[in-house]
């Protein structure tokens, strides 16, 4: 089962937004991401939706920025791209009549409920600016300056 990537292309996207380009067109971002402009306009939809970014059409237009970076938690972005499953794993799909399937059904669910519970928890505390500042930190350890974006293709 492939990894679902969104959060991860989305907060890449948020972070390259702030720190180097004002505005970005969906085929630009694209690039960066290594997939498609269609895939980007849809993750980045979600991100219009809750006010994070704005888009504009037309020549000259892309996805811009409305809010710094410190008021957009993980968990934010977690839910403008529709708040995926976070586990692959999980009890039976189909209901069974065994009862050892029932017990271990259960406690799955009841474990995984708790583990997520955690995690988004935990997103809500973590900043874009947070990712984007231990990203300066890096790249400050490289010697390198910060409004370059190495090993990005765009």
């Amino acid at each position: 089962m492939p990894r679902d990537n969104r959060l991860s292309r989305s907060l890449h996207a948020l972070i390259h937004l702030d720190r180097h380009v004002k505005r970005a067109t969906s085929e630009t971002m694209a690039k960066m991401l290594g997939t498609n402009a269609v895939v980007v306009r849809r993750m980045m939809s979600g991100l219009r939706d809750k006010g994070y970014v704005v888009s504009e059409k037309g020549h000259g237009g892309g996805w811009e920025l409305r809010v710094g970076l410190t008021e957009i938690s993980l968990l934010d972005v977690y839910q403008a791209i529709g708040a995926p499953a976070l586990f692959s794993i999980g009890p039976a799909a189909e209901p069974s009549p065994c009862l050892v399937e029932h017990a271990v059904d259960a406690q799955l669910d009841q474990t995984l409920s708790e583990a997520e519970a955690l995690l988004l928890k935990r997103f809500s505390q973590i900043t874009v600016a947070d990712i984007s500042d231990d990203y300066l930190s890096k790249m400050a350890k490289l010697g390198l300056p910060s409004n370059t974006f190495p090993k990005c293709s765009e």
